[in-house]
């Protein structure tokens, strides 16, 4: 008598699971540029990342420096989040553009995928540890690519959105 009743309320909580993430594609894939633009969470600091002599051990940083430098968990997050905001914009692009370089919209892709596990590894190991070496790695990681990624996608936007380009440059 159990069995058949977790199977229904197990295919219902799928059927609504799925449900919810069809709606929520549904709203990204409607929504203008603006809105997408709108979410990016400029951060005078992350652009400081682009500093590779603080990353790879050219200068005497401590990991608590490091950690600083980043602004922790708050500077990881916004990391986390503008990944998501970058990729939405390439897939709009990619949506709205006749030409669009199909090997930098997957390597955009994939940059945001590894930048989201390694600031998702790093938030883990802080969440049960203090700042040290295998945290600054995973932090270092998503640094680079994010630098990388953001000139990945300012490179797409110019190639194959002039008009949007100029909205994404203010918002880094």
């Amino acid at each position: 008598m159990a069995l058949p009743l977790l199977q229904i309320l197990a295919i219902t909580l799928v059927a609504v699971c799925l449900s919810i993430a069809r709606s929520a594609m549904r709203r990204r894939n409607a929504q203008s540029w603006d809105a997408i633009v709108s979410r990016m969470r400029p951060d005078p600091r992350v652009k400081s990342l682009a500093d590779e002599s603080i990353w790879n051990g050219s200068m005497n940083v401590t990991p608590e420096e490091k950690w600083r430098l980043i602004r922790g968990a708050q500077g990881l997050w916004t990391i986390y989040e503008n990944a998501r905001v970058m990729l939405e914009m390439a897939d709009y692009t990619a949506k709205n553009s006749e030409s669009v370089d199909l090997e930098l919209l997957a390597s955009l892709r994939s940059d945001a995928m590894q930048i989201r596990v390694c600031v998702l590894s790093a938030l883990t190991k802080y969440a049960f540890s203090q700042v040290n070496e295998s945290i600054c790695v995973n932090v270092t990681r998503a640094a680079a690519m994010y630098s990388e990624m953001t000139a990945r996608t300012a490179e797409l936007l110019k190639v194959n959105g002039c008009s949007m380009a100029p909205n994404f440059v203010p918002a880094m």
